[in-house]
C-alpha cells in the first residue's frame, strides 16, 4: 500500500489497510509512507510493516547525483515479490513506486494526476466528486473488499497511552490552533477567547493545546493564557506524533482548524468541532462528520486555501458558536476511548 503524506491523508487512510486485511486474512501488507509520519500507523493490528520514505534525502542525493542509495531502496523494493499494489496517492511518484517493484497487479485511478496511470496495470474509476475516503476505498473495492462499513480507528501505542493517562487523568479537551495554511486558520484570538470561556465550565478539568514545533509564533496569545493558568497545558511542539495521538485519544472534546488532528479524532471516535473555511467537506472534510464541521459560504465565495483572502471565510465563524458547539458536545454522554 502506497500513500506517503500529507499527515492527516495518512490518518484517514487506515480504511485501506482494514479492509484489505479483513479480504485477505492472511496476507501481509506494508505501508509504505513518508519517514516523518511512520507513527501514525504504527500500531495498527493489520500492518506487516512501515516502508519509510525520505523525500527530501533522495531527492538532495538525486541532484549531486548520487543515485546509488535510492537505486538500493528500489531494488529492495522489487525483491520483496509484492503480489499486489494499491497506489492510494495517485501522483507520478508514487505511481512509479508501484511499478518499481514489479508486483504482476498494479492498482490505482484511472485518472491519477501527473500520467501516474502509466505505471498501473488496473486502473480503477473514482469519480473526484467523491470524499478522498471513498475514492481510496474504491480501489480497495476492486479487490473484492466490502468497503460497506470502513474502519477508520487509529491505534496509539500502550507507552504512549499510559503517560497520557498519568499525566491527564481528569476530563480535558484538545485545541488545536494551527494548520499548515494560513488560509484554513481561525483567528488565534479567538481560540484563546473560546479557551478562557471553556476552562470555566464544569464539564472539562484541563485543556491542552496542541501544535507543531514551528507554530509556537502563530499561537502566541494562546500560549501567553496558558502561562497564567494551572489548567491550560502547552503541549504545542512538545509531542511526537505517537504522544499526539494518544492524547487525542483520551479527549473529551478536539476543537481544530482542517488539520491532521480531525482525522485523529476522527479516528478516535472522539468529539469534534471542525472549523472549516475554503475546505470542501464533502470531499476532504472529517470523514462522515460533516455535522461536527462548522462553515460558513456565500455563492459568491472563490477562494482558494493558499489564498490570504480565504481568512475572510474563517472569520465568518463566531467564538458564540464554536463555543455552543462544544458545551453541546461536552454535554452528550462519554464516548468510550478505541484505542
Amino acid at each position: 500500500m502506497i500513500r506517503p503524506s500529507a499527515l492527516g491523508d495518512v490518518c484517514r487512510s487506515v480504511c485501506v489497510l482494514a479492509a484489505l486485511k479483513v479480504r485477505f486474512p492472511d496476507a501481509k501488507i506494508d505501508w509504505m509512507v513518508q519517514d516523518g509520519f511512520t507513527q501514525a500507523i504504527t500500531h495498527h493490528p493489520a500492518l506487516n510493516k512501515v516502508i519509510p520514505f525520505n523525500r527530501k534525502d533522495f531527492g538532495k542525493q538525486c541532484k549531486k547525483g548520487r543515485f546509488l542509495p535510492l537505486l538500493r531502496w528500489l531494488r529492495e523494493l522489487k525483491a520483496t515479490n509484492y503480489d499486489m499494489v494499491i497506489d492510494a496517492q495517485g501522483l507520478a511518484r508514487s505511481g512509479f513506486f508501484s511499478w518499481a517493484t514489479k508486483a504482476p497487479i498494479r492498482i490505482g485511478y484511472r485518472d491519477a494526476q501527473e500520467n501516474a496511470w502509466v505505471f498501473l496495470n488496473q486502473r480503477i474509476e473514482a469519480p473526484r466528486t467523491l470524499h478522498t475516503v471513498d475514492r481510496m476505498l474504491k480501489l480497495v473495492e476492486s479487490t473484492g473488499a466490502d468497503i460497506s462499513k470502513p474502519d477508520m480507528r487509529l491505534y496509539a501505542g500502550d507507552d504512549e497511552l499510559s503517560q497520557v493517562i498519568i499525566e491527564y487523568p481528569e476530563r480535558y479537551a484538545v485545541i488545536a490552533p494551527t494548520s499548515r495554511w494560513a488560509g484554513k486558520c481561525w483567528s488565534i484570538e479567538r481560540f484563546t477567547q473560546l479557551t478562557q470561556r471553556l476552562i470555566a465550565r464544569p464539564e472539562i478539568d484541563r485543556i491542552i493545546i496542541v501544535g507543531g514545533p514551528g507554530e509556537r509564533l502563530s499561537c502566541a496569545p494562546l500560549l501567553e493564557l496558558a502561562q497564567d493558568h494551572p489548567n491550560i497545558t502547552d503541549r504545542v511542539g512538545s509531542t511526537t506524533i505517537s504522544q499526539l495521538l494518544a492524547i487525542i485519544s483520551r479527549a473529551q472534546l478536539v476543537v481544530a482548524n482542517d488539520s491532521a488532528a480531525i482525522h485523529m479524532a476522527v479516528g478516535f471516535n472522539r468529539q469534534l468541532v471542525a472549523l472549516l473555511g475554503p475546505t470542501e467537506p464533502s470531499l476532504v472534510g472529517p470523514y462522515q462528520h460533516d455535522h461536527d464541521v462548522i462553515r460558513h459560504t456565500t455563492d459568491n465565495d472563490d477562494f482558494h486555501f493558499r489564498d490570504q483572502k480565504s481568512v475572510e471565510m474563517m472569520d465568518r465563524i463566531t467564538t458564540d458558536e464554536v463555543f455552543d458547539a462544544c458545551i453541546t458536545r461536552l454535554s452528550a454522554p462519554l464516548k468510550n476511548p478505541v484505542a
